[in-house]
């Protein structure tokens, strides 16, 4: 029984082993200045892309990996011990071809997932929030209009996570004259389509190499072959990819938070004060006992979560547990561990505060904290 009762197959025990051994050696060791600096994971992504992680569960059927759930889970949290950034893009990625996997017909398989699990188109952007919305996706305002067999896109994206740097765009519009869910569509774009340009990149608190960007369509024509599944059936779409991703974002949770939680123990091991280590305190016990019971919490309900989707059972309630469990403690273990730090967790030259940083938005993307609330109580209430 290899992770708190959960018994590992030999091939999620060999993944994690590889993908740990890559974020030690190939992803943390520059995690800082990429942070400093705003520096997009360029080599490390395509080291990350040839192994397959950035397309880990197309099915080996597919050409792909065939990583399970649990694999997934295990894979998403040890690159975020390393680095958020690449745990955020590596998560967006995949969740773009999760959809591209369960509704790409058999040509559009053919053409974009055998470059994608190479390596050779880099990530995957998945692009649903647009300006005006966020948590209210069925609000989005951007429109596909029809032209001949093909389609126009117009309107714009916001905070699409590697955007600049994608290969392919999953781009969600709803097609024009319709309101509400019903007329929402997904589309691939290739980037450098013509009428699909890149915006600004956001200056943003943390995973700041994470490389977030706008997404403009100003008359972006597509063929009808990269319509993604039905026209008006894209909002399904995405809510299905979204409720098997957020196993994935508590796993980068996890991670920020195991690695903030070893920065903590570190420091109090080597740390006096009044003449003897912070590791003898009772108060710096207490905060570290509750932030790893915490943390085991946490765990439990992201196993559990990636367990009920290999299953292939009902899992959308137990996904946003997980989510919501896991962000919520994140921020809570890594504030503990900044204040065990004193003035120094402050500080640019220790790790902590770089993890700080990283852990706020983990409440907010892929369904804000207050969206968890409201799937976990719609199931608990029947509706």
């Amino acid at each position: 029984m290899d992770r708190f009762g959960f018994a590992l197959t030999e091939d999620q025990r060999l993944l994690q082993e590889l993908v740990q051994d890559f974020a030690r050696e190939r992803v943390a060791p520059t995690a800082a200045q990429r942070d400093q600096t705003h520096a997009f994971p360029v080599e490390e992504l395509a080291e990350a892309g040839s192994m397959g992680l950035l397309a880990a569960k197309v099915p080996e059927a597919l050409g792909g990996p065939g990583v399970d759930n649990m694999g997934y889970l295990l894979l998403i949290e040890a690159l975020a011990e390393a680095d958020a950034s690449v745990a955020v893009i590596a998560a967006a990625s995949n969740l773009a071809a999760s959809i591209l996997v369960h509704h790409a017909t058999p040509t559009q398989a053919a053409r974009w997932l055998p470059p994608l699990v190479a390596g050779e188109l880099g990530p995957v952007s998945f692009c649903l929030s647009e300006p005006g919305c966020g948590s209210d996706a069925a609000a989005l305002t951007a429109t596909a209009t029809p032209d001949g067999d093909g389609w126009v896109l117009d309107g714009s994206k916001m905070w699409i996570t590697s955007g600049a740097h994608a290969g392919l765009n999953v781009i969600f519009v709803r097609l024009a004259g319709t309101k509400g869910p019903a007329g929402i569509t997904a589309f691939v774009v290739e980037q450098g389509t013509p009428g699909l340009s890149v915006g600004k990149e956001e200056r943003k608190m943390g995973q700041r190499s994470s490389g977030t960007v706008a997404l403009h369509m100003d008359e972006c024509r597509v063929g009808p072959d990269q319509l993604l599944g039905e026209a008006g059936q894209g909002y399904r779409l995405a809510l299905e990819a979204l409720a098997g991703g957020r196993a994935g974002i508590a796993g980068l949770c996890l991670g920020i938070a195991e690695a903030a939680l070893a920065e903590g123990l570190r420091y109090v091991g080597e740390r006096e004060a009044f003449g003897r280590p912070l590791s003898k305190f009772q108060n710096t016990r207490f905060v570290l006992a509750d932030s790893r019971t915490e943390l085991d919490a946490s765990w439990l309900l992201s196993l559990r979560a990636a367990t009920l989707l290999d299953r292939g059972q009902r899992a959308e309630s137990a996904c946003s547990m997980a989510k919501l469990h896991a962000s919520e403690t994140c921020g809570r273990v890594v504030d503990r561990m900044l204040q065990l730090h004193g003035g120094y967790g402050y500080s640019q030259e220790y790790t902590v505060e770089r993890l700080y940083r990283d852990a706020r938005v983990t409440r907010i993307y892929e369904g804000t904290s207050e969206i968890q609330r409201m799937v976990i109580a719609r199931e608990l209430l029947g509706r």
